[in-house]
C-alpha cells in the first residue's frame, strides 16, 4: 500500500508544487466526481486532461461511435477503434484506463434524456458539456439548475471555439427551458446553419 501512496505522490507531485493546487487541492482533485457529456473532440481532450490531473471518478456519456474522420480531432481514439466501430464512451474509458488505472472511469453509451439524466449524473459534483445540439445542452442547464451544479459549456466549430462556466447558485435562471426535465418535453428546434 505505501509503495502505491508513494506512486499517486509521485504521479501528481508537480501539480502539488503549484501553489493554486498545493496538497489540499490535489486531495479535492483526488475526491471529485465530474461528468464529461459528450467525448467527441473537446469532450475527449478535456476527459484526458481531468484523469491525467487525477479527478478521482469520471463518467463519460456519448451516444455516438468512433469514425475514421474522428482520429484527426479526437485524441483518445486511434484507427482500431474507428475500424471497430467502437463506442466513443467506452473507447475513451479504455484509453484513459490505459494512462491512468488509479480513477474510477464511468461509461455510459447512451442519449442523455429526461428520463435519465439524474440517473446518468448522480453524484457528479461538476458538469462539462461537450455535446453537439442545444436540446441536449438546454436539457443540461436545467439539471444543472435543479441541483445547483456548476455546469461548464464547452463547443469547437472550425476554427471558432467557445467556453463559459455557468455557477447557477449566482445566476440560477441562466438559459433556463421551463420543463425540459419533464419527459416528452422538446426543447425548441434550433436551425443548424445558423450556427455555422
Amino acid at each position: 500500500m505505501a509503495a502505491a501512496s508513494q506512486t499517486v505522490q509521485e504521479r501528481y507531485s508537480r501539480q502539488v508544487l503549484f501553489s493554486g493546487i498545493g496538497p489540499e487541492g490535489q486531495a479535492r482533485i483526488e475526491r471529485a466526481h465530474v461528468a464529461v457529456v459528450g467525448v467527441g473532440a473537446t469532450g475527449a481532450a478535456a476527459a484526458g486532461l481531468l484523469a491525467r490531473a487525477g479527478v478521482g471518478t469520471l463518467t463519460l456519456i456519448d451516444r455516438d461511435f468512433v469514425e475514421e474522420s474522428n482520429l484527426q480531432r479526437q485524441v483518445l481514439f486511434d484507427e482500431a477503434d474507428a475500424r471497430d466501430s467502437r463506442p466513443k464512451a467506452d473507447a475513451a474509458r479504455r484509453k484513459i484506463a490505459a494512462f491512468n488505472s488509479q480513477i474510477e472511469i464511468r461509461a455510459h453509451v447512451a442519449d442523455l434524456v429526461p428520463a435519465n439524466i439524474h440517473q446518468l449524473l448522480q453524484g457528479a459534483a461538476a458538469i462539462l458539456d461537450a455535446t453537439d445540439n442545444f436540446e441536449t445542452r438546454y436539457l443540461l442547464n436545467d439539471y444543472a439548475v435543479e441541483q445547483s451544479k456548476p455546469w461548464i459549456y464547452a463547443a469547437a466549430v472550425g476554427s471558432y471555439a467557445a467556453t463559459m462556466n455557468i455557477l447557477h447558485r449566482r445566476n440560477p435562471e441562466y438559459c433556463r427551458q421551463p420543463g425540459s426535465l419533464h419527459p416528452g418535453h422538446r426543447s425548441a428546434q434550433v436551425d443548424r446553419r445558423a450556427t455555422r
